[in-house]
């Protein structure tokens, strides 16, 4: 017999991620050498934007770097600041700090069709993917782009 559970429990969910990555190991020797590598640590990589005058948040982008990849997780200009390079600007500091002091060879992100696939198309990116109705209405594209 089992019991089921739906709570949302953040310990569970951490002993789940180290049995997922134990399993995924002993399955695959790139996973497992990985693993065992500085390159197997997910590391935080942010940059932030301020207007000088008055302090207040323009821009920023927060992402990951992970097995060699840079994956952009959210970018954002203000409404006041747009079409003015500041995303292009975050995105090409946020690509450099990934390639020159992490290592990394390429990046991903995702984005909704609504929000700027064009733009991170101008930005080097390739659609990798895409995803329908996610959410319903709307495609989720997947861009990764060459850092190299």
């Amino acid at each position: 017999m089992f019991r089921m559970e739906t709570e949302v429990d953040k310990e569970r969910r951490a002993v789940l991620g180290e049995r997922l990555g134990t399993a995924n190991s002993d399955r695959s020797p790139v996973m497992r050498a990985l693993r065992d590598s500085p390159m197997g640590e997910e590391v935080p990589l942010h940059v932030w934007l301020f207007e000088e005058s008055t302090g207040e948040l323009a821009g920023g982008l927060t992402g990951r770097t992970w097995a060699r990849w840079l994956h952009v997780d959210l970018l954002w200009v203000d409404d006041q600041h747009r079409g003015t390079r500041l995303g292009s600007r975050l995105l090409a500091e946020a690509e450099r700090l990934a390639l020159k002091e992490r290592g990394c060879a390429r990046s991903r992100l995702e984005t909704w069709d609504f929000q700027a696939p064009g733009f991170y198309q101008k930005q080097g990116y390739e659609i990798a993917g895409r995803v329908v109705d996610y959410p319903p209405g709307v495609t989720e594209y997947i861009l990764i782009k060459s850092l190299a």
